[in-house]
């Protein structure tokens, strides 16, 4: 049976069109991942069905009475509520039960009455139908899951950072269990550990979900079928990524087998109208000139443009550039226990542990961006770093790339600037549309293309892999490991980084501060 039907939608942004014409069907028993290149639209499909934008033509129809679950990571969070608190709203209708009885019961005492406590008994049982005695258990397990027990039920909401929101928005909206997710890049901000217990969560899910991500071996995991976006087409596969992938492959060889096929007989139409329209046998070349006139032509295939990525290096001569000695990283109180280790001049090195125990703050701490509660970081002569910084946040949000390029290399003309962006394979119309347009695909590439243009002998990269397509993220994989320089890694696909090229890794885990 079928919960959401999608018939002839077609929606354009600015100047590209997202969709023409796409149909598909989401079925109650699917689990389906949404791929495609950046910016072909896959967030804005999810928008679609949400009902937070209006398509330009077709129609969205959900099955009667369908409860939709959406990762809406603009969820409204209550200052100073805790996270135990604010997971409880996901049951808001039993603790609301709840608190009627408790009412209906001191009512009670005051004035006993058998319908009172007949209206109670209701609730009572209400509540036990809805496991509400085991309910803090369950939000535990879910919380625990995701890694929200290490930075504590207790804490508050509005002291979190961006990743650690995006995990207990997620967190509720598993402990809702609506009979159909939305899940727009859930693993973004999700270490190892917690995107396989989130992929045996999704694997026993009932439920049917659309989940939209860049880790293709997370959606290799959790998927069993495949909405593949491109050159404004939406195209449904059932079977797992891989399989989708192959199909793929072959539906293209054979569309390009039938494209070249049609291309040949229509130039030897157009040779044959060419050489007889005027003379003798001039009725057979109307004749094919009115038939070649009514052919169904098939699309030219659309080339992918696929992203080339050097980043510059300038030598230094000292064999250690950065040295951290007792480093203490925290903002009012320590978040790791003190720290030492040290960078060598070609030292690949990847800091792990779960998302929010402090490597963003100790990549900061070493750059100076934050000042260290105590120890220090030595940094060689001539050391130049250059910063992917994971947060797509912008000082202009409406400038376009190319604009916000100029104002950062302003001896540079726009052509060298024009061409690395293109080198991250964004588009020329891409370049000029506003930062705030783009997908977050397209705003890590820009962020990309402003690293190509720095001298650098350390590259400080914080998770770059966030929003990034899968040939992009290879490309960049490529890129780090023929730079001759340092770099210092997060990122928490295990897929994306492996022991070939990295040199040394450092749990952060093992540093808790306790």
């Amino acid at each position: 049976m079928s919960v959401l039907t999608v018939t002839h939608l077609s929606q354009r942004f600015i100047d590209k069109q997202l969709y023409q014409d796409a149909s598909f069907q989401v079925n109650k028993e699917d689990h389906l991942g949404i791929v495609g290149q950046n910016g072909v639209g896959k967030s804005t499909l999810i928008k679609i069905l949400t009902g937070t934008l209006e398509p330009d033509e077709g129609t969205i129809i959900w099955q009667k009475h369908v409860r939709v679950g959406y990762l809406d990571q603009y969820a409204n969070l209550q200052p100073g509520q805790s996270i135990m608190d604010f997971l409880k709203t996901a049951f808001a209708d039993l603790y609301a039960k709840e608190a009627k009885m408790n009412q209906i019961y001191a009512d009670y005492a005051e004035n006993p009455d058998d319908e009172l406590l007949a209206k109670a008994g209701e609730l009572q049982q209400a509540l036990e139908a809805g496991n509400f005695y085991d309910l803090e258990t369950e939000i535990e397990t879910v919380g625990t899951g995701l890694g929200l027990d290490a930075i504590g039920f207790d804490h508050p909401v509005d002291a979190l950072s961006g990743g650690q929101r995006s995990k207990i928005i997620l967190a509720k909206l598993l402990l809702e269990k609506p009979d159909m997710l939305l899940l727009d890049e859930p693993t973004n901000y999700l270490d190892v550990g917690h995107i396989e217990w989130l992929t045996e969560w999704l694997q026993n899910f009932e439920g049917a979900f659309i989940v939209i991500s860049h880790d293709f071996d997370f959606l290799q995991n959790v998927t069993n079928a495949v909405l593949d976006i491109e050159f404004a087409q939406i195209t449904k596969y059932t079977g797992s990524l891989n399989q989708a992938m192959k199909q793929k492959e072959k539906d293209h060889e054979t569309y390009l087998k039938a494209y070249n096929k049609q291309q040949a007989q229509i130039k030897k139409s157009e040779a044959f109208i060419a050489k007889f329209k005027a003379g003798t046998r001039s009725t057979m070349a109307r004749s094919r000139e009115k038939q070649l006139a009514h052919i169904d032509r098939l699309t030219p295939p659309g080339n992918r443009a696929k992203a080339h990525i050097e980043f510059p290096y300038t030598p230094v001569q000292r064999q250690i550039l950065v040295d951290v000695n007792n480093l203490v990283v925290g903002y009012e109180k320590p978040l790791l226990a003190p720290i030492n280790f040290s960078v060598g001049k070609n030292e690949v090195i990847a800091l792990e542990g779960f998302n929010g125990i402090g490597k963003s703050t100790l990549l900061k701490t070493i750059l100076g961006q934050i000042p260290a509660l105590d120890g220090s970081v030595s940094i060689a002569e001539n050391v130049v770093f250059g910063y992917f910084e994971q947060e797509l946040r912008w000082a202009i949000p409406k400038q376009s790339p190319l604009q916000f390029l100029l104002g950062e290399y302003p001896a540079l003309s726009q052509r060298p600037l024009r061409q690395v962006l293109s080198r991250t394979a964004l588009t020329r119309e891409e370049a000029d549309k506003p930062l705030q347009l783009l997908s977050g695909g397209e705003q890590s590439k820009v962020k990309i293309a402003d690293l190509m243009l720095q001298d650098t002998n350390i590259l400080v990269m914080d998770e770059p892999t966030n929003h990034l397509d899968d040939d992009t993220k290879n490309a960049l994989r490529t890129a780090l490991i023929n730079y001759p320089g340092a770099v210092l890694l997060v990122s928490h696909e295990a897929g994306f980084y492996d022991d070939s090229w990295v040199d040394t890794r450092i749990n952060i885990e093992n540093l808790r501060h306790e």
